[in-house]
């Protein structure tokens, strides 16, 4: 089985003049992104693989949450490729996952991540708030073949 912890960036500064690529959190952000990770950790398995989109928003809240889960941050493999927002794009980088590890955790951006949701996942789901996190369960052995899963855990910020 494969399992997949995909997880929406926090909320980010639209007001200050930076590119996209380079915008950082909220405070408020930021709040939330603490008060999702907390709330997550038991959805946590120590071997995990952990990606994380290149983009300030995305990796400031990957090291956020890997604070909160008490793991090393040097785990976060940055990948340029999940600064995308197309979910077949993000469908192909989750499909390059190499097939001994069992468990990854990414840290990407929507239009993607709802997308991919839906597409993957076996509830409906509108859309993927800003740190919000979904829970995906595969029945297969390997990444390349994933198709409809089952979504084990949703987890918003508003809900908690």
């Amino acid at each position: 089985m494969k399992n997949l912890l995909i997880i929406r960036h926090a909320k980010s500064n639209c007001d200050v003049p930076s590119s996209d690529f380079d915008r950082s959190l909220t405070e408020n952000g930021v709040k939330k992104s603490t008060k999702c990770a907390k709330a997550a950790t038991f959805l946590i398995d120590d071997n995990s693989l952990i990606w994380s989109s290149a983009a300030g928003r995305a990796f400031e809240t990957s090291k956020i949450f890997m604070e909160c889960w008490d793991l090393p941050l040097h785990r976060i493999e940055k990948k340029q490729e999940l600064y995308t927002f197309s979910s077949s794009e993000l469908e192909q980088i989750v499909k390059s996952c190499p097939n001994e590890c069992e468990n990854l955790i990414l840290f990407g951006h929507n239009c993607a991540i709802t997308d991919f949701v839906n597409k993957f996942g076996d509830n409906f789901i509108d859309n993927v708030p800003t740190s919000g996190l979904v829970s995906i369960n595969f029945e297969t052995d390997d990444w390349k073949k994933i198709t409809k899963g089952h979504i084990n855990k949703i987890l918003f910020p508003r809900d908690i």
